[in-house]
């Protein structure tokens, strides 16, 4: 089942056309909440900054169709965590401690 579908076809000339497309490029270059003016009404959209995308030609009976789909998931994507340092390994912290004794020793000895 789809939580919501719209479609619209009619005809265009081909400036229409194009600023149709222009409308909807500035709408993913804003991102975010966005509303895209169609004939019909307004489409609220939120676009997130990754799509995934799909660009198909078809040649058929002396027609072509040319398909421009963008997908992206309806609640975003959470960023992981930012990773904390890397752990300093067995062996270096086993030097760092040998080097500490050493200065502390050395720091004691008297002349």
């Amino acid at each position: 089942m789809t939580d919501l579908k719209f479609e619209q076809k009619r005809s265009l000339t081909r400036l229409e056309a194009a600023d149709q497309l222009t409308a909807l490029a500035a709408a993913l270059r804003e991102g975010g909440d966005t509303e895209l003016d169609l004939s019909s009404g307004t489409l609220s959209l939120r676009i997130p900054d990754d799509l995934q995308s799909e660009m198909e030609v078809e040649i058929d009976n002396g027609e072509i169709e040319l398909e421009i789909e963008l997908k992206w998931p309806t609640t975003p994507k959470r960023k992981p965590p930012a990773t904390a340092a890397r752990a300093t390994t067995g062996a270096s912290r086993t030097r760092t401690k040998a080097k500490a004794k050493n200065t502390k020793r050395s720091a004691t000895k008297k002349p």
